[in-house]
C-alpha cells in the first residue's frame, strides 16, 4: 500500500469527468494506492483507506488532539466523519462507470470512547447500490482490542454523470 497523496488545492483534485471515467470500485483503488488524491479530510482526521474490495472498504485511523471536544473527549463529529466516509466510499465500489454517488443521509451510534491517539479500523460495508440509490453500514473496531466503538448506516444517492 502507497502512501496516501493530498490534494493541496482544489485545481489538483481530479475533475467528475475523470473519476467517473472508470468504475467507483478501480476510483477507490486509485485513491488506495496513490495515484490519485485521497479527500483532504482524512489528512485532516488522521485517517487512510487500507482496503477496497467491491462493497467493501477499510480505513485505519487514530482521533488526535484537534479532534477533542470541550470536555477533552473524542468528538461525535470524528466518529461521524470516519463511519460516512467509510459508507460512502463502500457504496462508490458498486458504482458502475459513468456514475458517482453521495450521502442522502446517515445515523450514527456510539457505543463506547475511542480514547486519543487510538488507531482504529473503520470498515463500511454497502449491502446494495442500484441505478438511484445505495446503502451501507460500517462500524469502527479497535486494532489491538477489538472493541466495537461506534457503528452507523446511511443511504446515499447515486447519479449518472455519462
Amino acid at each position: 500500500m502507497s502512501k496516501p497523496k493530498f490534494a493541496r488545492s482544489i485545481e489538483e483534485f481530479i475533475a467528475l469527468d475523470k473519476t467517473v471515467s472508470v468504475s467507483g470500485l478501480d476510483y477507490m483503488k486509485s485513491i488506495m494506492e496513490g495515484t490519485c488524491p485521497a479527500a483532504p479530510i482524512s489528512e485532516t482526521l488522521n485517517y487512510k483507506l487500507i482496503e477496497v474490495e467491491k462493497g467493501k472498504v477499510v480505513f485505519r485511523g487514530s482521533p488526535g488532539f484537534n479532534s477533542l471536544n470541550p470536555i477533552g473527549t473524542v468528538h461525535g463529529g470524528w466518529y461521524g466523519t470516519v463511519l460516512d466516509s467509510s459508507m460512502a466510499c463502500a457504496v462508490s465500489t458498486k458504482v458502475p462507470k459513468g456514475f458517482t454517488s453521495t450521502t442522502l443521509e446517515f445515523e450514527v451510534n456510539i457505543t463506547h470512547p475511542i480514547p486519543m491517539a487510538m488507531e482504529v479500523n473503520i470498515i463500511g460495508r454497502s449491502t446494495h447500490a442500484g441505478r438511484s440509490t445505495g446503502v451501507a453500514w460500517a462500524k469502527i473496531i479497535g486494532t489491538e482490542n477489538g472493541m466495537l466503538y461506534a457503528t452507523g448506516s446511511t443511504t446515499c444517492i447515486v447519479i449518472k454523470v455519462l
